[in-house]
């Protein structure tokens, strides 16, 4: 087959002149690019480099999974949007810059959450996934819809000032199961919100994912397949660990018990909370007759950045402050709210579970309350 007839023109030639220079970077290896297919789950701090840079690097088809919108505390990390993006779907934002930087690129966008009920159908439409997601649930569910699609995962995350990188569901490697056979305690699990991060932290790991993601699809260099790459910006280490195939992984095993998806928030010990509209609280707030106790469980700098009101008792200290919760309370019934509702569903379920008993979490938290009520809200 030759050059021509894979569709490698002269124009492709110029513009990644560049890569065709590289020493086994020949147009075969272009060409691979040009008809391989990637979904990118996340156009968040990780998603974003790895958007860009597999664009420029003349990937052929794109597809992006996010249903988040847009906020000014994204922008700090999530660089494939801008200010002038600020309260649009991720999705929108991000497909407009992939196509801004390459035409021919085809990007296929998926506005809405990976569940065990679609990641199949998405995942099979790709040769490869890349995982931005930034929660245990998630992670889990991709792999095992890697593991059961057959289609390697590039694999990051990061803490405060520190990144991992690994390529899970090779043939013959292992997947993610095999390094974390089951997920932490959910409170063990700080949130960016919570442990926060450094912005270029995401990029430069988002960088090696797609620098991963070009290695599996070209066969050019040596890939982290069975390894585990870990950063250490602040202290300017990095070590790369051996991760052995588990035989006895109950997805990519050899006797594996798992072929189809599962509940992967009942996996990671993750509790559906009672919850409550933003308009029913809204109602609440105005009503004179709602005994209403409302508690704002995110960070300080979140809180002063906006709020609807209600006591304060960030999610890290919630524990110590049950008592001056329960006298506030008396016989009202609370209202728990954060940034997107993540962190109040699970204080809810710490309150529940420590003899409160009436708690609800605000759905969608102050994200929702921004776009469904108040335009004007700030939201950290």
């Amino acid at each position: 087959m030759t050059n021509e007839m894979r569709g490698l023109t002269d124009h492709d030639r110029i513009r990644y002149s560049r890569h065709l220079r590289l020493p086994g970077f020949s147009d075969n290896e272009q060409a691979n690019l040009k008809e391989a297919s990637v979904l990118v789950v996340g156009a968040g701090g990780l998603g974003s480099p790895a958007l860009l840079y597999l664009t420029a690097a003349g990937i052929g088809r794109i597809g992006i999974v996010d249903d988040d919108r847009v906020d000014l505390s994204n922008l700090q990390r999530q660089i494939v949007h801008s200010e002038e993006s600020i309260g649009r779907p991720k999705i929108d934002s991000a497909a407009e810059q992939v196509r801004r930087l390459n035409g021919a690129c085809q990007v296929i966008t998926h506005p809405y959450r990976l569940t065990s009920e679609n990641a199949i159908r998405t995942l099979s439409d790709y040769d490869l996934v890349v995982d931005g997601s930034d929660n245990l649930p998630t992670r889990y569910l991709v792999n095992d819809a890697c593991v059961l699609t057959r289609r390697p995962l590039i694999y990051g995350s990061v803490f405060q000032y520190e990144g991992q990188v690994a390529v899970f569901g090779a043939p013959d490697g292992p997947c993610y199961r095999c390094l974390f056979p089951s997920p932490p305690p959910p409170e063990l699990v700080p949130s960016c919100q919570d442990a926060g991060v450094l912005g270029i932290v995401p990029g430069i790991v988002g960088c090696y994912q797609t620098l991963e993601a070009i290695k599996m699809l070209t066969g050019v260099g040596d890939t982290l397949v069975g390894k585990l790459l870990l950063l250490d910006f602040r202290a300017n280490r990095h070590q790369v660990l051996e991760v052995a195939k588990d035989r006895h992984c109950p997805v990519c095993g050899e006797d594996a018990t798992i072929d189809r998806l599962i509940d992967y928030d009942a996996f990671c010990g993750i509790e559906r909370a009672p919850s409550i509209s933003c308009g029913e609280v809204r109602s609440m707030l105005l009503s004179a007759s709602a005994d209403l106790l409302l508690v704002d469980v995110r960070n300080e700098n979140e809180r002063s950045a906006g709020n609807i009101g209600g006591h304060h008792f960030p999610m890290v200290d919630l524990e110590a402050n049950l008592e001056n919760i329960r006298q506030l309370a008396g016989t009202k019934e609370i209202v728990t709210y954060c940034r997107s509702g993540v962190r109040s569903a699970a204080a809810t379920n710490l309150l529940l579970a420590n003899g409160f008993d009436t708690v609800r979490s605000m759905r969608g938290g102050l994200v929702e309350w921004q776009q469904s009520i108040d335009s004007n809200l700030h939201v950290a």
